[in-house]
């Protein structure tokens, strides 16, 4: 192990893979920051580039580069302008927003920039040092397992909900499974749901919906309150200040930060969970585990809501290279391009690479570390400018939001009936929002109904029915903690009306 980490060592310092590494960075950053062109786009568009340069080492730091550099900067949208473009920042939009509108734009973009890289360094250490052990404990997952992992994670919806809003995240949770049904089922390669329109055969997209329930319903309240259209950041007066967080805040985070680095590179390391789901997962936890008076501050600008998932997504998006790596199995869309890319290069991503390999190995292992810290050098000076986007006037702002959410819309799907969907779901999110329905539930049954059927069909089939749950332990051990979840919630607020009816 020693003798590889010093041939991945001198393999990641060389003066062509540090240039990979910062020009990866630096492309995969800025793709980042436009809403609806995530990772996966622009790692298609650079495979060709990286088969060109021939050295796998060399064009795999430059993919992973890209990638985590993508991730790292795809939560600018979601703080700046509500327009999460991929899935794994939709969290971050939760309290970043309202810390854009609060004029703490800054602040918030730091405590991003400074959880992402924590994340994402703490991620490289635990692969470097735990990646083969790892490698047999997600090979003990199977389908089953998944699909208690996704109800694990919509269990959760409480910590999405305002306070008395339980009922209706339940009910927009329900709302985003169902229309996850829409398109080709996991068991029949049939359509359903789709009224003889082709282009919802694959169901709706992600990008769509994402910008139809957030950045499009702003856009929209934009134009419905004047009074917000007036001027940049309510509060800000035409400088971007607040940009360090204080000692207080720092000491805040820290302890949310470290668990979630850990939780997100867990989760990541099972090969489908993937960054979305440590995102989401982070939020509530840290959102379940919080003081009580703490708890109603998530979702109006807390940092600790900004920090945990921008911590887990970061970690897990670290974590998702362990089975692609050692097993050679994507655990997500974007791993399986870099596994396309890797065969394209002669590389047999598995259990061997780390012993024939070792200069691929561990040097993109390093050199995440030093993207990671290449990419915080890289964003801190630049959040002064980034943030001066919420400067713009409202009326000029406008218009900026609709062109990067209509492009985003189209881009994700290449087809024009994109449009027609993210306009309707646009205007009804709306109504939803005026109505004080929280939309991240829906958004989140929606990411996680598809995933959750896929297991579940998969399941049924290998155990003929629904043996499954108690064929397995796993599974009944996870979902044990799902319903947990859902009954700590109301036996906890019984139990503090129960506590304030005896005082009184």
């Amino acid at each position: 192990m020693i003798e590889g980490f010093m041939i991945g060592l001198s393999t990641a310092f060389s003066i062509t893979n540090l240039l990979m590494v910062v020009g990866g960075c630096l492309i995969g950053t800025f793709i980042g920051m436009l809403p609806g062109l995530g990772p996966m786009s622009i790692i298609a568009i650079m495979i060709p580039v990286a088969i060109s340069i021939g050295d796998p080492s060399t064009a795999l730091i430059l993919l992973a580069g890209v990638y985590y550099g993508a991730i790292f900067g795809g939560s600018t949208s979601s703080i700046l302008i509500n327009a999460p473009g991929v899935a794994s920042t939709v969290a971050t939009s939760f309290d970043g927003y309202p810390l854009a509108r609060q004029g703490k734009a800054g602040k918030a973009l730091t405590v991003a920039a400074i959880a992402s890289f924590c994340g994402g360094t703490i991620g490289a250490v635990l692969l470097m040092i735990f990646a083969p052990m790892l490698a047999s404990v997600a090979l003990l997952f199977h389908s089953a397992e998944y699909f208690a992992l996704m109800v694990v994670g919509l269990s959760a919806i409480a910590a999405f909900a305002g306070t008395g809003q339980v009922g209706k995240a339940a009910l927009m949770t329900i709302l985003g499974l169902i229309m996850a049904t829409v398109g080709e089922g996991a068991m029949f390669n049939l359509p359903r749901f789709t009224m003889g329109i082709m282009d919802l055969q694959s169901g709706f997209g992600f990008i769509t919906l994402a910008m139809a329930m957030f950045a499009l319903p702003e856009a929209l309240y934009l134009v419905l309150d004047p009074t917000r259209s007036k001027s940049g950041d309510s509060g800000s007066s035409g400088e971007i200040k607040d940009l360090r967080i204080t000692h207080s805040e720092a000491r805040a985070i820290a302890p949310v930060i470290g668990r979630q680095s850990i939780q997100g590179f867990l989760i990541g390391v099972l090969p489908g969970a993937g960054a979305t789901i440590a995102s989401f997962l982070g939020y509530a936890v840290e959102r379940n585990i919080a003081p009580k008076d703490e708890q109603s501050q998530f979702g109006k600008g807390s940092l600790k809501g900004l920090a945990a998932p921008e911590s887990a997504n970061n970690a897990a998006c670290t974590g998702s290279f362990v089975p692609l790596l050692t097993l050679g199995i994507p655990g997500s869309g974007t791993t399986a391009i870099l596994l396309g890319a890797l065969i394209a290069l002669n590389v047999s991503p598995g259990p061997r690479l780390m012993v024939d390999q070792p200069q691929i190995f561990w040097s993109v292992i390093i050199s995440m570390y030093l993207g990671n810290l290449i990419l915080l050098v890289l964003n801190l000076p630049l959040i002064p400018y980034i943030a001066k986007v919420l400067l713009v006037p409202r009326n000029y702002l406008i218009p900026f939001i609709l062109f990067f959410t209509l492009m985003g819309a189209y881009i994700g799907q290449n087809n024009a009936t994109e449009l027609l969907i993210l306009v309707g779901f646009g205007v009804c999110a709306t109504v939803l929002r005026f109505a004080k329905y929280p939309l991240a539930p829906l958004l989140i049954g929606f990411i996680l109904g598809r995933m959750m059927e896929d297991n579940f069909a998969r399941s049924m089939q290998l155990y003929d029915g629904i043996n499954f749950i108690v064929a397995r332990p796993m599974t009944m051990g996870l979902l044990f903690i799902a319903a947990v979840l859902v009954v700590l919630p109301s036996y906890r607020a019984r139990l503090q009306a129960a506590r304030a009816a005896k005082r009184d």
